[in-house]
């Protein structure tokens, strides 16, 4: 079983190269070849819009009886004039790329860790598990100024890429203002030059702008070519307001005091999260794209270990 300090919700404002290079060992639990029951947990009846094999073509043999239909190669059937059947073989390696948000609407926690810290160490759980299993790791890290790209390699070095990104943008937050911000959709375009066609792609974020227009459709394209899994990282503070009081609030430069005594405030903030996230699932559900709700009050290892439970560290 994973030990104590593993089984805790992350904590802090900031994430430290250390700590992310400390989860190489509880990752050793995960397998991120279990999607298919994170798919039939999370996506109902949906089905993906996914079209890559994960397998590459070998030969024709002849048809014989109880083929799968789908593999006739209809080309040479046509020239022969005899049924004929593609054979496949398995891919040694997947590419598996990892997209983590640190945008200045990350920068924000109530209790144990800002979301941009979780998602961070999500990041981090997602890249060691899939370097242990032998996959091609690279990915995205994004903040609305800048994004840092890291070429897919079955390599130590990818992953510690991707974590000196990760916490290079997280210690940077929050970002002063700018005029032309990156958006969420400006993003997934970035993915859609990097990613491979039959690839793994987790996008861990708050999904802060992944209902406009411009976002959905270059989902919807990432989906046709990619398997995508969705992390959607939230705090408890945006579900539900504190018991009745004043509290003080910071964004780390101003303070403001929040008054939380009218039930009806509270009842109409706690239905408005519910409704935005019910659009975000119903939305992404269409794309066949599973979504893994994260709290920052969890464990990070605990919530990808409810999907991806594998045999143990190494």
């Amino acid at each position: 079983m994973a030990s104590a300090p593993y089984k805790a919700p992350a904590l802090g404002a900031y994430c430290e190269l250390a700590e992310l290079i400390e989860q190489r060992h509880p990752a050793g639990k995960l397998d991120l070849n279990q999607r298919k029951r994170a798919l039939s947990l999370l996506s109902g009846p949906n089905k993906t819009n996914f079209r890559g094999r994960g397998i590459d073509f070998e030969e024709v043999r002849a048809y014989q009886p109880g083929d799968d239909i789908r593999t006739i190669d209809w080309r040479v059937t046509a020239r022969t004039g005899t049924a004929y059947t593609k054979l496949f073989r398995e891919e040694r390696e997947r590419q598996v790329l990892v997209c983590v948000d640190q945008r200045s609407n990350m920068f924000f926690g109530s209790r144990t860790c800002c979301k941009s810290v979780l998602a961070a160490r999500l990041g981090a759980l997602l890249s060691w598990a899939a370097l242990q299993r032998g996959d091609r790791l690279g990915g995205l890290v994004f903040s609305e100024r800048e994004h840092h790209e890291i070429r897919p390699r079955r390599s130590r070095r990818s992953v510690l890429g991707l974590l000196n990104a990760l916490t290079a943008m997280n210690q940077a937050l929050p970002l002063p203002p700018t005029e032309n911000p990156q958006s969420f959709a400006d993003m997934l375009a970035e993915l859609r030059r990097i990613a491979r066609p039959g690839s793994s792609l987790f996008l861990v974020s708050d999904f802060r702008g992944a209902l406009e227009t411009s976002a959905l459709e270059q989902l919807y394209q990432l989906g046709r070519h990619l398997e995508i899994t969705a992390l959607h990282c939230s705090d408890p503070l945006e579900q539900t307001l504190p018991d009745a009081g004043r509290y003080a609030v910071t964004d780390g430069e101003s303070r403001v005091q929040l008054f939380t005594g009218e039930a009806r405030l509270r009842d109409s903030f706690a239905d408005r999260f519910q409704a935005q996230l019910a659009e975000l699932r119903q939305s992404l559900g269409k794309l066949g794209i599973p979504m893994i709700e994260a709290s920052t009050a969890e464990s990070p290892l605990g919530i990808l270990q409810a999907y991806y439970a594998g045999g143990g560290s190494r």
